[in-house]
């Protein structure tokens, strides 16, 4: 007969949570900042097919960092609990909030219950009528819900990206201005310069119709953060 060795709750606790924040560490960042009109997302990513930010629903999108098998896991989990909920009651009872307690539920679940965690951290945002309906919830592997203004920084060097943005962030900010702002926390924290192709950016945008996601291209990305774009 096989003996399990005994491990102390908080040990293993401890335990799974370093193995997510190493798994997470090695991902690239992401940054979300208001504007003016809207959420602007900004991802080092080379990858022009395989998405860190993507629409959710109408005013919704998600974002995530660290293994992007789980994450798509969570965002298609997500695009199908909000179409169900859209269809079943009414598009307005789509929520970033009631996504949000979704995630963190599951991600709770997969923390206490399964092996091995979720090596994630995602954001759900919405965009609002006005700069203050915006809403951004910041979920950690364990389910841990933060709910944010201003900006966010995910990854492995989140708390530098906060640092930085915390200093560059300013309410009210064109898009434009909050684009470069956002390239300039990014590439002052890795010590590098990046090319718009290796950027994914995208913003929920309130002043369109009832879509509010759109991905702008590298061509509009260069413009905007050569001083082109005012």
């Amino acid at each position: 007969m096989s003996f399990q060795p005994y491990v102390p709750p908080e040990q293993l606790i401890k335990d799974r949570s370093d193995y997510a924040r190493k798994g997470i560490a090695r991902g690239k960042s992401v940054v979300a900042v208001e504007y003016d009109q809207g959420i602007l997302f900004l991802a080092e990513n080379p990858s022009s097919t395989l998405h860190k930010v993507s629409e959710i629903y109408d005013r919704v999108a998600f974002a995530g960092v660290g293994k992007y098998s789980e994450f798509e896991d969570l965002r298609i989990a997500g695009i199908r609990l909000a179409d169900l909920r859209g269809y079943s009651y009414g598009r307005e009872d789509v929520t970033a909030k009631t996504l949000a307690n979704a995630y963190s539920q599951a991600l709770s679940t997969i923390f206490t219950q399964q092996m091995k965690p979720y090596e994630v951290e995602i954001l759900v945002a919405q965009v609002g009528d006005d700069e203050g309906g915006n809403s951004m919830f910041h979920i950690l592997f364990d389910g841990s819900v933060a709910d944010e203004e201003g900006f966010v920084a995910m990854g492995g060097r989140s708390e530098d990206l906060s640092d930085r943005l915390k200093d560059s962030y300013r309410g009210g900010a064109s898009l434009p201005d909050a684009l470069r702002a956002a390239v300039d926390a990014v590439s002052a924290v890795e010590e590098r310069s990046f090319e718009p192709q290796g950027l994914e950016v995208a913003v929920l945008d309130r002043t369109r119709s009832r879509r509010k996601f759109r991905r702008l291209a590298p061509s509009e990305v260069g413009e905007i953060v050569g001083g082109g774009g005012r």
